[in-house]
């Protein structure tokens, strides 16, 4: 008992410390969501808001395998919105036992949903949304001393977004462009077979910046290389814009490369005996509805490095052209791999804010890989990968431009 006394009074402190310390409230309820979830074993959980336009609650923070950051659940509907709706606090021993529990999102990605907590987050005036933990990861029930842990943060929560005066733009529709279910890839070992996607369920939405975020060998190459048509699964489902594209023809795989993606690689991968402009040309030529080549060019900054070759141009102005040549063909997305770790400082801030720009200006829906944490801070939503498997999901809820990012 002390020694849980002890551990729960320093996750009491971490919490605190974190709402006070850091400068953007939403990276600190991030924190605080992981804090909560590793002192008590779990395998999953997630901040909730209110929006009081539509009366639906949004799930802002998400960590654990399944995707639920496109769901929405009308107020007072489902275990989240009953706590929210009513303003008490619960815990459900057994999920399966009680009514108000809805198992779509279960049913959809597989992840078995036991026993959970469920607090209010309450300020001054009314309850604005809940924290919700669920499953204890050794099949152990919470007793009354988590809930009192969980209340404590929600009430921290609370003041910190009371006097921090952290706003909440969540009624907006968002459209999937991208949605994979259950996605397994495994790759011949000696004898066996090493599984690295363990099954990943995930939605992309049109118009988005989404960074993912991994160490090495976490499956994140590997997941984006699927989902752009690169590699193919080994089991699961992939679609794009509703079309199933789990098991395409060579023919479907060309056509969809084409068609709907645009890429841009850490290396650059441009031709040396083309200019700039006609790297961009020749895939503009292949492209069924493409933009000018120039247009491409000069919506990169480049219209004065139209004609000079490859070995005529710096790093970052390299990896200009590789954007131009990606927007070229006027993508529904881009997926960008490593696409700042050749370059220094001043001049990857210059290439990632030609992907700001991008999708204000085109709507292009962006996935950026990286090992960089900082230039999460610019995207819609970030999601991190751990052996395979989505381990958290979060909103950004004020998205950084990317001039004002330091590393």
């Amino acid at each position: 008992m002390t020694d849980k006394k002890t551990r729960f009074n320093q996750a009491v402190w971490q919490i605190t410390q974190a709402l006070h310390e850091e400068e953007v409230l939403d990276n600190a309820l991030s924190s605080c969501l992981e804090i909560i979830i590793k002192t008590l074993g779990c395998e999953a959980g997630s901040i909730w808001v209110l929006d009081k336009k539509s009366d639906r609650l949004f799930p802002i923070f998400n960590q654990g395998p399944v995707d639920i950051s496109g769901i929405t659940i009308e107020n007072g509907q489902g275990i989240a919105g009953s706590v929210v709706k009513e303003g008490r606090s619960v815990i459900v021993e057994d999920t399966s036992k009680d009514e108000r529990f809805s198992r779509s999102v279960d049913e959809e990605s597989g992840f078995v949903t036991k026993s959970m907590i469920c607090v209010p987050i309450k300020n001054s005036f009314e309850t604005i949304g809940c924290i919700q933990i669920i499953n204890r990861a050794d099949g152990s029930l919470y007793d009354a001393d988590d809930l009192e842990l969980c209340e404590t943060m929600a009430s921290l929560t609370a003041i910190a977004i009371e006097d921090k005066g952290l706003s909440f733009n969540l009624g907006e529709d968002k459209e999937v462009l991208i949605s994979v279910r259950n996605l397994i890839k495994e790759f011949p070992s000696g004898d066996s077979v090493a599984r690295v996607l363990k099954g990943i369920n995930l939605d992309i939405y049109k118009n988005e910046f989404v960074v993912v975020l991994g160490e090495s060998g976490c499956g994140k190459s590997t997941m984006v290389n699927i989902i752009a048509g690169m590699d193919t699964l080994t089991d699961g489902q992939l679609f794009i814009e509703g079309k199933d594209f789990s098991h395409p023809s060579d023919a479907d795989l060309t056509r969809f490369r084409r068609e709907y993606m645009g890429f841009v690689f850490q290396s650059y991968n441009l031709m040396p005996n083309l200019t700039a402009q006609e790297n961009v040309q020749f895939i503009a030529d292949i492209a069924p509805s493409p933009m000018e080549a120039a247009e491409a060019i000069g919506k990169v900054g480049l219209e004065s490095r139209a004609d000079n070759y490859p070995s005529m141009l710096s790093g970052g102005q390299q990896q200009r052209v590789a954007i131009a040549r990606a927007i070229v063909k006027n993508p529904h997305v881009i997926f960008a791999d490593e696409p700042t770790a050749a370059l220094d400082y001043q001049t990857s801030i210059e290439v990632l804010s030609v992907f700001e720009e991008i999708m204000k200006q085109q709507g292009t829906t962006i996935v950026m890989i990286t090992h960089n944490p900082e230039i999460a801070k610019m995207a819609n939503r970030v999601i991190k990968l751990k052996g395979g498997l989505v381990s958290s999901i979060k909103v950004n809820l004020n998205p950084l431009p990317a001039t004002e990012l330091v590393w």
